[in-house]
């Protein structure tokens, strides 16, 4: 509809809810030091204000049993197994193996107990194994975090929508390059996918958990 808002012409169209289930776990996307270093070709200066949100996120589920995964990424050297999507981003070559760039932040390292998924595609779903893992864990919810909105976190939520658990995007623990696409991503996420939630908000479904 010409001259309407965004809200105003998805209104009545995309307004479903997804209600949360019992038996969440916290996935935290690609949150390492290439978005977080003043320099890095991926550096986005959003990203230290996400980082700290899911440090919080992260002590708040460990404390309560919730499940903590992480993902970063790799490629074996020139990117021989990032196929299509590292010719598309030569960027991507900062996570060549054993770059400093793919490390996880020192305040947000991973703890004994927690899982990582090393990936070479956007979503941390895609050729990892991640959906069966949780299916036998008996996960039914996902909070979704990390970097960046518009690209890993996009195709995460929306895989996760796809494998059966309920997507939760966790806004103020995403950041992006640019508000523009982090915002149209959260609005779009919540239209279709997801649920678009804040960090206080999340912190009540990891304290509702069961164990």
């Amino acid at each position: 509809m010409a001259g309407s808002s965004a809200a105003d012409n998805y209104a009545g169209v995309f307004a479903g809810r997804l209600q949360p289930g019992t038996h969440p776990a916290l996935l935290i996307v690609d949150v390492v030091t290439a978005y977080l270093m003043e320099g890095s070709p991926l550096y986005m200066d959003t990203a230290a204000a996400a980082r700290d949100s899911n440090a919080r996120l992260a002590a708040a589920a460990r404390a309560a049993g919730v499940p903590v995964i992480f993902t970063n990424v790799s490629y074996q050297p020139g990117g021989a197994d990032g196929g299509v999507f590292y010719r598309k981003a030569p960027v991507l070559k900062v996570f060549d193996e054993g770059s400093p760039l793919g490390a996880f932040p020192e305040t947000l390292q991973p703890q004994p107990g927690d899982r990582v998924f090393t990936k070479q595609y956007p979503s941390a779903f895609f050729g990892t194994g991640l959906a069966e893992a949780l299916h036998a864990e008996g996960i039914d919810t996902l909070l979704i975090t990390g970097y960046s909105t518009s690209g890993c976190v996009r195709a995460s939520a929306l895989d996760a929508m796809q494998y059966g658990f309920v997507p939760l995007v966790v806004r103020d623990a995403c950041a992006d390059r640019h508000e523009a696409p982090h915002e149209a991503n959260l609005f779009d996420l919540q239209a279709k996918y997801a649920e678009v939630i804040f960090e206080a908000e999340a912190l009540g479904v990891i304290a509702r958990a069961r164990a």
